[in-house]
């Protein structure tokens, strides 16, 4: 399997987009940084506070990436975005993953790696077997509702109160694609 994912031309410099590995400690620190970062700039966008985060010792971190597909872009050494893929343990639900963790810096977003996260972590999702692709996002975050549809992903359903930002519900939409519709994008 391709493990890199060389884009040029989509922002100034190199941009290269690969799996994070955690027995490699330089990508275990890249994913607590953007992770970190993600939750400190986009708080109202996530079900964790950056607080449950930044308390994690480093086997947890390990174990994070070793329990899920997480994908990384880099500008040189930079974390510039960030997607994971849970995939479903049930046999009867293997065919399933769910997008976690998503998230473009602020300085790169409108720049094509959301795609081009997306379009790794669904050839990966392929690859191995996962045929549909799930996902919730906030009711608020109208950009990432935005970019999923325009990527294809379809309005499941919604959850009321699908979790508790600043004391107040808010509401999750959960979307779904197939993984064979990904690269039609």
């Amino acid at each position: 399997m391709d493990l890199a994912v060389d884009l040029i031309g989509m922002v100034e410099g190199r941009l290269t987009i690969r799996i994070l590995n955690a027995d490699n400690p330089s990508d275990v620190e890249a994913f607590r940084q953007i992770r970190l970062e993600a939750l400190r700039n986009d708080p109202e966008a996530y079900a964790s506070y950056v607080e449950e985060w930044e308390c994690l010792p480093i086997g947890e971190w390990e174990n994070r990436l070793r329990h899920n597909i997480v994908y990384a872009s880099f500008e040189e050494d930079a974390p510039t975005g960030l997607m994971g893929l849970m995939r479903q343990r049930m046999s009867k639900m293997a065919h399933r993953g769910t997008l976690i963790m998503v998230y473009t810096s602020p300085a790169y977003r409108g720049s094509g790696i959301g795609r081009a996260l997306l379009n790794a972590v669904s050839r990966h999702a392929r690859e191995v077997g996962v045929h549909q692709l799930e996902l919730a996002v906030s009711a608020e975050n109208e950009a990432a509702i935005r970019f999923y549809l325009a990527q294809g992903f379809a309005e499941a359903g919604r959850i009321p109160d699908g979790f508790v930002h600043a004391g107040r519900g808010v509401d999750e939409i959960l979307m779904v694609r197939r993984t064979a519709d990904c690269d039609a994008q």
